[in-house]
């Protein structure tokens, strides 16, 4: 699907289930996001685990390239896996609405 920007189907959603849910619940949806994408056996996601289950979150047709993209951006202490607060802040990052929202 070339030329189809998933980044802002996701920046759309985001704000209205924090809407839906509150914050709580909010978190709660990422944690089990999170859960879904995440290797079983590390208990982080990978590049692998996020390739092996991106169907799931209809990712399915992005590349190698950007899901390896999409570790990279959210990998913060650099050992090339997400772990959960890795993963929630990176999809608060993604979403600049919610951001602004959150400043003070």
């Amino acid at each position: 699907m070339a030329g189809v920007d998933k980044r802002a189907d996701f920046e759309d959603l985001l704000p209205v289930m924090a809407i839906k849910l509150g914050g709580e619940g909010l978190i709660n949806e990422l944690c089990n996001g999170f859960q879904l994408l995440m290797d079983k056996d590390r208990g982080v996601i990978t590049m692998e685990s996020l390739k092996r289950n991106a169907a799931f979150l209809g990712l399915q047709d992005l590349s190698e390239d950007e899901l390896a993209g999409m570790v990279k951006e959210g990998d913060l202490d650099g050992d090339g896996a997400l772990n959960q607060m890795e993963f929630c802040v990176l999809m608060f990052r993604l979403s600049p609405e919610l951001m602004q929202e959150s400043r003070f």
